[in-house]
């Protein structure tokens, strides 16, 4: 069975500061695709990768006109080793902790974090 979400879009104000935050919360390099729609001129995006048979989340910062970041949308959590790691690394990027590491029993656990455009995503890990 394929994943129920397939892809994901975080929206930014500030491209270049977002991808800044992005790889150094996660360590990760994402891949910036050039865009030459003549429907959006001023698109920026930049994709987190997905396997290349399909399998997994993939997603994307997206910076467009239409679409600004901030509190309220669909919330997206990351899934990583360890929370810790990535909760140390969320402030010199830019971000605010909004809710610490939480245990959620035999699932993990979760935290809560603002990323450098204002939008809330969140952390899951199994310890």
């Amino acid at each position: 069975m394929k994943n129920v979400i397939s892809w994901f879009e975080i929206y930014t104000t500030n491209f270049e500061r977002a991808m800044n935050f992005y790889s150094q919360v996660f360590q990760y390099k994402l891949t910036e695709l050039p865009m030459s729609n003549d429907n959006h001129p001023d698109m920026r995006y930049a994709t987190f990768s997905q396997d290349a048979d399909g399998k997994g989340v993939g997603g994307a910062l997206v910076k467009i006109k239409e679409v600004n970041p901030g509190y309220g949308g669909t919330l997206v959590y990351f899934d990583t080793n360890d929370i810790d790691a990535e909760l140390s690394r969320v402030e010199g990027a830019g971000g605010k902790i909004i809710r610490w590491k939480q245990s959620i029993g035999e699932y993990g656990f979760i935290a809560l974090v603002e990323d450098s455009e204002g939008n809330m995503i969140g952390l899951r890990s199994v310890k």
